[in-house]
């Protein structure tokens, strides 16, 4: 259900945010090294590379966008 989410955030926001969807069924060394538990779990990192927040479960795309708003970072998509 998030894999579709991740997709159109990442060609809508190409330049603004990177957005890595990570397989951990099929990487679950990927899994272990950024602590996962829950499948999905989403990770917002700043441009630093630092943890700014963890969501564990489902997380539309509207929820994902508050969030970042939340944290200060407003999104604009885009243009064509």
């Amino acid at each position: 259900m998030m894999a579709p989410i991740l997709e159109s955030l990442k060609t809508e926001y190409a330049g603004r945010m990177d957005v890595e969807f990570i397989d951990v069924w099929k990487t679950p060394e990927a899994g272990k090294a950024y602590g996962v538990r829950i499948i999905p779990t989403q990770i917002f990192f700043g441009a630093d590379g630092k943890e700014l927040f963890r969501h564990e479960g489902f997380f539309g795309r509207e929820e994902i966008l508050a969030k970042w708003k939340e944290l200060g970072e407003v999104l604009a998509p885009k243009t064509q």
